[in-house]
């Protein structure tokens, strides 16, 4: 009866038990329920609620970032590399002038910048303080040039400035950099000649301008940092196709040309008989000077002889002659004239610009296929000017211009003798022999090969042309008429 009671007991406390567990699993179960029905209106916590419920025994789920700043940076983390910062070969200021973007002439604007040469590429910065800047945003509104491709040269004919020099980028962007300290300006012209020429000559190598499309594009990516590359929309695959089948067709297209080309070119005239028949005529500007005096029969171009003549009749006194540029455009008519041998008039209304006139002048002497100052002599020149001894070197100077080719050589006393002339009205042109040295040295005499010392070569360029002035009594002097 004890064993009957105490089971009877027993087992009304498992009930009992059976029951506050079957209770709390409803009440459970009827909580989680509340919680997915309350959470109709809230988006996030429906689905922590579901895969709460759904989520399989033993599977270890990921937590959820909600943070779209957290996304984004390990988005970009995985899809772009880190930068490696360059190490900065040279800093410092310079003037710095845009005349060009994308092949588009802008209007020249001198300014001063902080300029930073790195690796491939240089940078301009308003000061050295936004340099040191940690704002990427701010680092990012800085102009920089892709050197990969790029040609460097000196550009005396762009500016009235001294010491300029061009730089041109493969997308067709032109800037000049300037100082008016010599060996600053000789240094940075070095140092970005040895950066372009440590770098691939290939075109188009990977630019500057080609990784800023691209992380402009990769910085659309969508915020939650998925991206879906075997999904691809049908017209996207359209458009695959078009264009597939029209570069085909283009290349079929280029192969019909150049057949083409290659007949007519097998049947056209040569050039000799298209140059008798006067279709096409030998060009002034670019031949070489015994060409040019051969087919005038002549010693001095004609074209030489109009522009020293107009210069000496209303220019002589014009402050900054011969430093001062004219209209470039005008400049390039008056070449077109001259080329196509059509009359020409300096006095007319279009060229009364006397800095016109001198900027074709410069222009014909520094495009002659050959300087007025043979290659062979430039050597002999050079060597003659470093003598110490001022009539030991009158003396070599005026022998090698008495074995100069008659052409050159009387072009050049022509040329000197009227300079000459620039000189003796300074106090009103306020032209020196040391300005018509610097504006006429590098014009007229350069050596074949520029893979020497530059700026060594521009010093002795400009002394020659300078002392040839200063002592042109005693050079020419047994040649007067």
């Amino acid at each position: 009866m004890e064993k009957r009671t105490s089971c009877s007991v027993q087992t009304s406390t498992n009930c009992d038990n059976s029951l506050e567990i079957l209770n709390s699993a409803h009440q459970a179960t009827g909580a989680v329920q509340m919680r997915i029905k309350n959470a109709n209106s809230h988006q996030d916590r429906q689905s922590q609620t579901k895969s709460m419920i759904l989520t399989d025994p033993g599977k270890v789920t990921e937590p959820i970032s909600r943070h779209r700043r957290n996304h984004s940076q390990h988005v970009l983390k995985d899809v772009i590399p880190p930068l490696e910062h360059p190490m900065v070969e040279k800093e410092g200021y310079l003037q710095k002038a845009k005349i060009a973007d994308g092949g588009k002439k802008l209007r020249k604007n001198w300014s001063t910048s902080w300029i930073v040469l790195s690796g491939r590429k240089i940078e301009f910065y308003k000061d050295s303080k936004q340099q040191a800047l940690p704002n990427m945003k701010t680092r990012h509104n800085v102009e920089s040039v892709d050197l990969c491709g790029a040609h460097i040269e000196w550009a005396k004919e762009k500016s009235s400035k001294k010491s300029v020099f061009q730089i041109t980028t493969v997308s067709g962007n032109e800037f000049l950099l300037q100082s008016d300290i010599d060996f600053l300006i000789l240094d940075w012209f070095q140092a970005i000649k040895n950066a372009i020429d440590r770098l691939p000559k290939n075109p188009s190598c990977g630019s500057l301008e080609l990784f800023n499309l691209q992380r402009s594009s990769n910085s659309e990516l969508p915020s939650h940092g998925h991206i879906d590359r075997k999904e691809q929309k049908p017209e996207h695959r359209k458009s695959f196709m078009f264009r597939l089948h029209h570069s085909a067709s283009d290349t079929s297209d280029k192969n019909r040309v150049k057949s083409r080309l290659k007949k007519f070119i097998s049947r056209r005239p040569s050039l000799k008989t298209l140059q008798e028949k006067g279709i096409i005529k030998d060009q002034i500007f670019g031949s070489h000077l015994h060409t040019v005096c051969e087919r005038e029969h002549s010693t001095v171009p004609w074209f030489v002889k109009q522009c020293i003549e107009a210069v000496e009749k209303r220019g002589l006194d014009v402050d900054g002659i011969y430093r001062v540029s004219g209209n470039l455009a005008t400049i390039q008519k008056l070449r077109f004239i001259v080329n196509q041998e059509e009359k020409l008039n300096l006095d007319d209304s279009q060229w009364e610009d006397i800095h016109v006139v001198t900027g074709a002048l410069k222009m014909f002497f520094r495009e002659l296929s050959e300087p007025l100052f043979p290659y062979s002599f430039f050597e002999r020149f050079v060597e003659a000017i470093k003598k110490q001894d001022s009539n030991e070197k009158i003396e070599t100077m005026r022998s090698l211009v008495k074995r100069l080719p008659p052409p050159n050589h009387d072009t050049m006393k022509i040329l000197f003798r009227h300079l000459t002339k620039i000189v003796a009205k300074a106090s009103q042109n306020l032209m020196s022999t040391q300005s018509l040295g610097i504006v006429f040295g590098p014009t007229l005499l350069r050596a074949e090969n520029e893979s020497g010392n530059v700026a060594v070569h521009m010093v002795y360029q400009n002394q020659i042309a300078e002392f040839m002035l200063t002592e042109y009594d005693k050079i020419f002097s047994s040649e007067e008429d």
